[in-house]
């Protein structure tokens, strides 16, 4: 009997030991596994900040043309602004020699006028002297 129950003993020893040995081959399992998911959340999270620093750069290129747009339309609307001024200013230099030429024209008939009044004017006295004696005929004759 002795014999059978260590028989009984050893066996159970061994079953003991296999339980162990599937024990802390099922704990190293879950440890695996655990860290196995640890690396795939990583892996997840990863993949999320590359997304979203492909994202940013998207982003950043877009302000930055944004704000070559907003340099250029600037400029242009100053160009805008300029050309406008510029053409006021041609309008005005056009308007002015239109008034030079005028005051130039004018001068040259006030000069004239100047010439030609002391002739006017024994003309004038001529021509009146020239009436009076025609009427005087007239009355005489008539």
């Amino acid at each position: 009997m002795f014999g059978v129950r260590c028989h009984t003993l050893q066996r159970t020893a061994a079953h003991c030991n296999t339980l162990h040995q599937t024990a802390t081959h099922c704990s190293t399992l879950q440890y695996t596994a655990t860290h196995c998911n640890t690396l795939q959340h990583t892996a997840t999270h990863c993949n999320t900040l590359q997304l979203t620093a492909a994202h940013c750069n998207t982003l950043r290129h877009t302000a930055t043309h944004c704000d070559t747009l907003q340099h250029t339309a600037t400029h242009c609307n100053t160009l805008q602004h300029t050309a406008t001024h510029c053409n006021a200013l041609q309008r005005t230099a056009t308007h002015c020699n239109t008034l030079q030429h005028a005051a130039t024209r004018c001068k040259t008939l006030q000069n004239s006028a100047k010439h030609c009044n002391p002739h006017c004017n024994a003309l004038q006295y001529i021509r009146d002297s020239v009436l009076c004696m025609t009427y005087e005929n007239r009355s005489r004759t008539g």
